[in-house]
């Protein structure tokens, strides 16, 4: 491989020994080394974002997520190179050097968090602190063949972090593997006073984020995607359906309607709110095309900054309804792997391309893991993206890991509990769902019944209601049902809130094992109405509507 710029500072190999001795032996990253992105404060250092003319003022102290890897064991060994102010997806936006992949010294390595990419797919080190505000982590993953763990906003501190839009910006990971990713990950998790947009881990998760991941969406219309790519994607989906239990197609136009307004609007105002300061005068310390794009945000005005945060909200109302029946949502991480000529040729052009499917993860407040998916006819890495709400980083790791061929840790033991399928008014999001929840309820998986199995709509007052009933005809795919875990002393106080003809009785599912769940007799049906067809509840209200 080509020498690269990756690093904007290496520590001195005393230093670094200095810090491994005073590392804990104990922690759990004990002796990890690290790089840490060029716009994250280490104490001692100074923090240029990759402009020369910040490399004057060393840092007063750590940046919060480099102090807890430093407890936690882990020992920096330098910082490293980024597009500008942590402006751009392709990593060539540097007066420092462009970085390629470590694949092919005629593509970009991603950015902006280059260094930090090339720092661990080179093997210098094997964890590296990276930012990602439009994809800048998961970019670099997908081009060198790492694991980009973005965490849903908030959960790991941005205090000591120079912002790029400060409403937005994660900091992330890099490593080579899942399980190199989980304790770093770990050990970054808490909820920081000194940062104001810090947020605690909930102490349970929200009630449509199930523990197993099992129901995986995809683009219901191909994506548009360079021919090697598209390649590669194919073959991805095929891999997908040794993973997932179920891929269902959405619409995921409103996702990249989303990200497309992370460069309009008030996003654009806030990158030139935090580093426009900068941007003058102008010189040869500054990218002509970071400046460029910045100092357009200097004249958004207040309205257009409303109208934007208005379309945003617009956009995450639609974007909601695919959560209800999902887990996840892949996709590639990129449309194609440009070339350095690529994007010397059309800088901006190229650029807002490569984030197609990464920017609209963090203005939909999303937690995304991007994970290498072989590589295209080229020999060039493919990526692809699980993409989850908010809060789902657990299981969304547990996902990534399954993908990579990882071990998935087993889920802790429950005693007291037992599993209850449900198929009606106690989905999540449904009116009766709240009882399930009240009464320490945790949504287990997602499934599908076995075949057999059909749905009925009763006529009944109040809250509207199905049936299941195993007739031996339904149809083969099964009824789409949530499986909930949830104490034994709720299952009979939720009984005695269900009327007849419903009852509780084993329902199967659609991997061969059978649960507890609320069934009727095929002669409590009789007036009801067959909506099989919908194959499930949620659709067969929406097709009501």
């Amino acid at each position: 491989m080509s020498e690269q710029p990756l690093w904007t500072l290496r520590l001195d190999p005393s230093e670094v020994e200095e810090l491994a001795a005073r590392a804990d032996p104990e922690g759990p990253l004990a002796g990890v080394r690290f790089a840490i992105k060029d716009n994250i404060d280490l104490a001692g250092h100074p923090t240029t974002a990759a402009c020369p003319a910040l490399a004057g003022k060393p840092a007063g102290s750590s940046a919060t997520a480099v102090r807890l890897l430093l407890e936690a064991g882990a020992v920096p060994v330098g910082k490293t190179n980024l597009d500008q102010f942590a402006t751009g997806l392709v990593g060539t936006r540097s007066p420092y050097g462009a970085c390629h992949s470590v694949a092919s010294p005629a593509h970009v390595c991603g950015g902006s968090s280059s260094g930090s990419a090339v720092a661990v797919a080179s093997g210098a080190v094997p964890l590296a602190l990276a930012t990602d505000t439009a994809g800048s982590g998961r970019v670099p993953a997908a081009f060198n063949g790492l694991v980009g763990v973005k965490p849903t906003r908030g959960l790991v501190s941005n205090a000591g972090v120079m912002p790029a839009v400060a409403d937005l910006d994660c900091v992330t990971t890099l490593t080579r593997t899942v399980a190199a990713a989980r304790p770093a990950i770990a050990a970054l998790t808490w909820a920081d006073p000194d940062d104001p947009r810090s947020r605690p881990t909930p102490p349970r998760p929200p009630a449509a984020v199930a523990a197993r991941m099992r129901v995986i969406a995809v683009p219901d219309a191909g994506p548009e995607l360079d021919p090697p790519h598209q390649e590669a994607w194919r073959a991805a989906l095929d891999r997908l359906r040794g993973v997932a239990a179920h891929v269902v197609p959405v619409d995921v136009g409103p996702f990249l309607d989303a990200g497309r307004l992370l460069y309009e609007g008030p996003w654009l105002a806030a990158r030139y709110a935090a580093v426009g300061r900068y941007l003058e005068p102008d010189g040869p310390h500054l990218d002509p095309t970071v400046r460029g794009i910045v100092l357009r945000g200097r004249d958004i005005a207040g309205p257009a900054v409303f109208a934007g945060f208005e379309r945003l909200a617009a956009l995450r109302r639609q974007t909601e309804a695919v959560w209800a029946d999902v887990d996840a949502l892949m996709l590639p991480t990129t449309p194609g792997h440009p070339r350095l000529a690529d994007v010397a040729a059309d800088p901006v052009g190229v650029n807002a391309r490569v984030g197609t499917f990464t920017t609209f993860a963090n203005p939909l407040d999303l937690c995304a893991v991007a994970v290498p998916a072989g590589e295209r006819a080229d020999g060039l890495p493919f990526g692809v993206q699980f993409v989850a709400p908010a809060f789902a980083d657990a299981p969304l790791l547990d996902l990534a890991a399954a993908w990579c061929g990882e071990p998935v840790p087993a889920p802790p033991a429950a005693p007291g509990t037992t599993l209850l399928a449900v198929a009606g008014a106690h989905l999540s999001g449904l009116p009766l769902n709240r009882e399930l929840v009240s009464a320490g309820g945790r949504l287990a998986f997602r499934a599908r019944t076995a075949p057999g199995y059909r749905l009925f709509r009763l006529n009944l007052p109040g809250v509207p209601r199905p049936a299941l009933v195993r007739t031996g005809d339904g149809p083969a795919e099964g009824i789409a049902v949530e499986v909930w875990r949830v104490p034994h002393q709720a299952v009979g106080a939720l009984l005695d809130t269900v009327p007849a003809p419903l009852g509780l009785g084993q329902l199967g599912l659609d991997d061969g094992t059978s649960v507890a769940g609320f069934l009727a007799a095929e002669h409590g049906v009789r007036d009801a109405t067959d909506v099989t067809a919908a194959g499930g509840w949620r659709a067969a209200l929406a097709a009501r509507r």
